[in-house]
């Protein structure tokens, strides 16, 4: 295949603008021509809003588009992850249906992967859905989601057969999200801030076509969409740009007021990420620069900083040279956790216990206190740190898989693997007394442990009540 010309196709582009830009189209219009041009996303296929250019001349679309003064497309779940994964993994009518309106931003999205017992290990996923008439019904339960209460549409994972292992009985859908059988509660995190929402699915509906990929090959579709996921944290919305002479007229009022809803709940980001760019000036104006544990500290930080670049920089050549996303997203996401941390501990260093404070006259009016509290998610968000190592270790370094009994039971025989219907909290206190037996596991082996504790606590020795607690002793009056 031959590779475009870069001079030729930034030309083309340019020429395209200047014919094609009129500040005073709606946001939607102009991303519409954007996408029959195929420069909103020039990564993807032709007819799909791209030109299928290398990733790294997309790149260069990129930034001549940001550098002509107009309007790109959508940002965020849609255009990083639910664009990419129909592309690859869907059928024809569902990128009719989704992929246009997405780039365009007249739809949105959120993910649904994560669940209260299904974390780390994705494939321990409990929610379940029911073939119906005319398509699917989902129930369960998903947490940490960011943009589920305005998402128009989810990115679903969910157990359509637990009688094979639990990676294969797997599927993923599209989850229409405004419907009575979804419920999207904001939960409340430590640092004041409210950017995820657990999501309740009480028999919610899926249409017969919204499959993406093969039923119980949700697996691989789920393997694609994190790789994508890795990619597009070190790119979440930052502030709206300022009203300048170049960002002026219709299309980029509708622009910054989208940018500004979208980066809402990515605020305190840079918070979680450690503010290193702010480590230099604080040890500055404290007068701790010669400080030689200080400036240790400030040098590891600076070293881990740009080792952390050069190999974003090897992942973008990688990609620019037509290849998929790999495990080298994982170096880069498990980098960014020490980063973080390393900057923590330096801003600790540096602020003492006036780090702490939070309001005004604290350190930069709370926001040192705020990256203490946001910078333990960076370990967690998008893949822990366990995980990124196990992927580290099992696809770069060809060590052993993981050990995982339950990888070739069927799903039903996995201890815990299939509970009943989660109830919401507020419905718990009205539960009848029959109701409240947990049902007995299924798995066999876990009868024969639960049998000898039993037998072994029948037959125990009935000790004096406080012989645990040493000889007892009066009480004084």
């Amino acid at each position: 295949m031959t590779v475009p010309d870069a001079a030729g196709v930034l030309a083309e582009l340019r020429r395209w603008i200047e014919d094609s830009w009129d500040p005073e189209l709606s946001l939607v219009r102009w991303r519409e021509l954007l996408a029959d041009a195929g420069w909103a996303c020039p990564a993807w296929p032709p007819g799909w809003c791209g030109r299928s250019l290398p990733a790294g001349l997309a790149a260069l679309v990129r930034e001549e588009l940001a550098g002509a003064g107009v309007p790109g497309p959508a940002e965020g779940v849609g255009v990083g992850l639910a664009g990419p994964v129909l592309i690859e993994h869907g059928t024809d009518a569902l990128r009719e249906r989704f992929v246009r309106r997405t780039v365009t931003g007249e739809i949105t999205w959120c993910q649904l992967f994560s669940e209260p017992g299904a974390g780390s290990d994705l494939a321990g996923l409990t929610t379940r859905a029911e073939a119906v008439a005319g398509g699917w019904l989902v129930t369960g339960q998903k947490v940490w989601s960011t943009g589920a209460a305005t998402a128009d549409f989810g990115l679903l994972l969910a157990r359509t057969d637990a009688s094979v292992p639990k990676h294969r009985g797997i599927t993923c859908f599209v989850l229409p999200m405004r419907q009575p059988g979804v419920e999207v509660r904001p939960l409340r995190q430590m640092n004041g801030h409210s950017s995820f929402n657990e999501v309740f699915l009480d028999r919610a509906r899926v249409p017969a076509g919204y499959l993406i990929g093969e039923q119980g090959g949700g697996w691989t579709v789920a393997l694609s969409i994190l790789a994508h996921e890795r990619r597009l944290a070190a790119s979440r919305p930052g502030p709206a740009p300022p009203q300048e002479a170049g960002a002026a007229g219709r299309a980029w009022r509708e622009a910054i007021a989208e940018r500004t809803a979208a980066s809402e709940p990515h605020k305190w980001y840079p918070q979680r990420a450690g503010r290193p760019d702010l480590v230099t000036g604080r040890a500055i104006a404290h007068g701790l620069a010669g400080d030689p544990l200080v400036r240790q500290e400030i040098a590891r930080l600076v070293e881990l900083a740009w080792s952390a670049r050069w190999t974003a920089e090897r992942a973008a050549a990688a990609r620019a040279a037509g290849r998929p996303p790999g495990p080298e997203g994982s170096l880069g996401k498990l980098a960014s956790s020490v980063i973080a941390r390393q900057a923590a501990r330096v801003h600790a260093l540096i602020a003492g216990p006036h780090g702490m404070l939070a309001g005004p006259g604290s350190p930069l009016d709370g926001t040192i206190a705020e990256i203490f509290l946001s910078v333990p998610g960076i370990s967690i968000a998008g893949g822990t740190d366990q995980i990124q190592r196990t992927i580290i270790g099992e696809r770069i370094l060809g060590l052993p898989r993981e050990p995982d009994p339950s990888r070739n039971l069927p799903f039903r025989e996995v201890p815990g693997g299939l509970p009943g219907p989660r109830r919401r909290p507020h419905l718990l206190p009205g539960l009848r007394a029959a109701e409240r037996c947990h049902a007995a596991p299924s798995h066999p082996r876990l009868f024969r442990i639960l049998g000898d504790v039993a037998t072994e606590h029948r037959g125990a020795r009935r000790r004096a009540a406080g012989h645990h607690l040493g000889p007892a002793r009066p009480r004084q009056q």
